[in-house]
């Protein structure tokens, strides 16, 4: 019953993911490559943390 409020931090954690990889597709198309990459880098290490929650 008390876990019914909890939020998941999944969850959490996958949106935070998409918008990052949102925001990476915005700066490639405005060419800004160095920033693209920065992003996916931080993209790529919330992706892995998703997984680690998933396991």
């Amino acid at each position: 019953m008390f876990g019914l409020f909890k939020k998941d931090p999944a969850k959490r954690l996958q949106k935070q993911y998409e918008k990052l990889l949102f925001d990476a597709m915005q700066l490639q198309r405005k060419g800004d490559i160095m920033g693209y990459s920065m992003t996916t880098q931080e993209a790529e290490k919330i992706r892995e943390q998703i997984e680690a929650l998933k396991e």
